[in-house]
């Protein structure tokens, strides 16, 4: 990752350079044309289903996202997947990849994690977020099955992921969270993390209880990121209620709201298939969020906001 920018900072995709100065060189972008603040625009669950991988690929490819997280235990996701995705960054590094921690239900593990569900599946995520604040809850375990994963990636893709997330946020509980940064900071040192802190006011956010929850955890989860010297993002955005009415498009002008250089909007673009119907719950929002962030309303949206992907 030593092409990224850290976050905290404007992402980047190198040294900037002063360009030649020519008789016919373009005019510099009027204050209100420059955009003042520059985002990861993050799809969430590459490799889940192949109509979500597919998804996530187009878009990159069309430079409407710059960074996706992997999925390395569905069923769908092998080396092909990893290769699709490792190929469109081939002639220029369009998009960060970063491992999408998965430990909960209906994955299995890698490795003999416990405990797990009566069908050797990883527990529900509500159950999962109990277990996580239980004082007996094996700390070995939860760090052979993070270092797993982040080796079943390398392998896949032949070189370590540009940050780590996690799959219902589950890398940001209590014991797992520590597991996850001591294996980034042994693994890629210069890898960033997601922390889900908003910079919304908590009134503004009273009916997003998931969004209060992601961020009263990750209050923590940066105390011990800087225990750790792991860097992470300096906010956070995107979460919205998955009711099937729910319009992607409305929301996403008020993500970009206040947030500083650096920060990160999770988004779930894809194509339903029988696959992610099998695996997942959320199936037509992401359609939806795919056709808006494909048409020119997204770029239109991001104009106005002064932001703009790296």
């Amino acid at each position: 990752m030593s092409d990224r920018a850290a976050p905290g900072a404007a992402p980047d995709r190198g040294p900037s350079q002063t360009a030649p100065e020519t008789d016919d060189a373009p005019s510099p972008p009027s204050a209100a044309q420059k955009p003042r603040r520059r985002i990861w625009l993050c799809a969430d669950d590459y490799g889940l289903a192949p109509g979500v991988s597919k998804a996530i690929r187009e878009l990159i490819a069309r430079d409407r996202l710059n960074a996706t997280s992997v999925m390395v235990l569905p069923p769908s996701f092998g080396r092909q997947a990893a290769l699709q995705l490792d190929l469109l960054n081939g002639d220029k590094r369009r998009a960060a990849i970063g491992l999408h921690l998965s430990m909960t239900a209906p994955f299995r593990p890698l490795t003999n994690f416990h405990p797990v569900a009566a069908d050797g599946s990883f527990l529900p995520i509500g159950d999962m977020l109990v277990h996580a604040f239980w004082p007996r809850f094996d700390r070995a375990s939860v760090a052979r099955e993070v270092e797993a994963q982040m080796q079943a990636f390398i392998t896949a893709f032949g070189h370590p992921p540009d940050f780590v997330d996690g799959h219902h946020h589950v890398h940001l509980l209590p014991r797992i969270g520590d597991a996850v940064l001591a294996v980034v900071k042994s693994t890629n040192p210069a890898a960033w993390v997601r922390q889900c802190r908003q910079v919304a006011p908590l009134h503004q956010r009273l009916n997003d209880r998931k969004g209060i929850l992601i961020d009263l955890l990750s209050r923590r989860f940066q105390r011990r990121a800087q225990k750790f010297g792991v860097a992470t993002n300096p906010a956070f955005a995107g979460t919205y209620r998955f009711d099937p009415d729910a319009a992607f498009a409305a929301s996403f002008p008020a993500f970009l709201q206040g947030l500083p250089d650096g920060s990160v909007v999770m988004c779930h673009p894809g194509f339903v298939d029988a696959e992610l119907e099998r695996l997942d719950s959320l199936t037509t929002l992401r359609e939806k969020e795919f056709a808006f962030l494909a048409s020119d309303a997204f770029p239109a949206a991001l104009a106005r906001a002064g932001v703009a992907l790296a």
